[in-house]
């Protein structure tokens, strides 16, 4: 009797992981489609449009403040979550954060992974091609999209988080896809 309730449960866990997966999967799917096609019409409208470096790194400079912002922000939820906090106020070194304050932290950690990933893109890009404006532009209000639609959905499981967080980093790829080939393109 308890092996058959143990393999119910194991078959149950197994449908919920597969029907998880697949919500995840499409949310990511469709955020791929919106940075594919952001960025397709970026690259095609800024090829008539190419700026002096310098313009492209005040650009760049300006659309960053954005996505710093996030990282900021990410930063001072946990703070003041951690302010009001009987249990969490002595900070990580205690080990026994409320699931409030472990939430924030997750999202303040993958928020500095895209950030450290998304700054440097968005200057290489400025750096290696001479009409990215639009582009860049572009991936900066995706990451402020997508981090917004990533903390919103993030205590509500996978599913709700998948298409912001995807949405933040589908961008950080394409812009590396992109400053990659302009890098072979220059160096030939």
């Amino acid at each position: 009797m308890a092996g058959e309730a143990r393999e119910r449960n194991r078959v149950a866990a197994s449908n919920n992981f597969r029907q998880e997966q697949r919500g995840v999967a499409l949310r990511m799917a469709a955020a791929l489609c919106v940075t594919v096609l952001v960025s397709a019409t970026c690259l095609y409208r800024g090829a008539a449009a190419p700026t002096t470096l310098a313009d492209r790194l005040i650009v760049t400079a300006r659309a960053d403040v954005f996505v710093l912002c996030w990282l900021a922000a990410a930063i001072g939820n946990v703070a003041r979550l951690r302010f009001f906090s009987a249990e969490d106020i002595t900070g990580s070194d205690s080990g026994n954060a409320t699931a409030e304050v472990e939430r924030a932290k997750a999202v303040l950690q993958n928020t500095l992974e895209q950030v450290v990933l998304a700054v440097p893109i968005h200057v290489s890009l400025a750096v290696l091609v001479a009409s990215s404006v639009p582009l860049i532009v572009a991936l900066a209000a995706l990451f402020v999209i997508g981090r917004l639609l990533f903390w919103i959905g993030y205590a509500r499981g996978p599913k709700a988080r998948a298409f912001g967080f995807a949405l933040t980093f589908y961008p950080n790829l394409a812009g590396l896809v992109i400053a990659v080939f302009a890098t072979v393109r220059l160096s030939l």
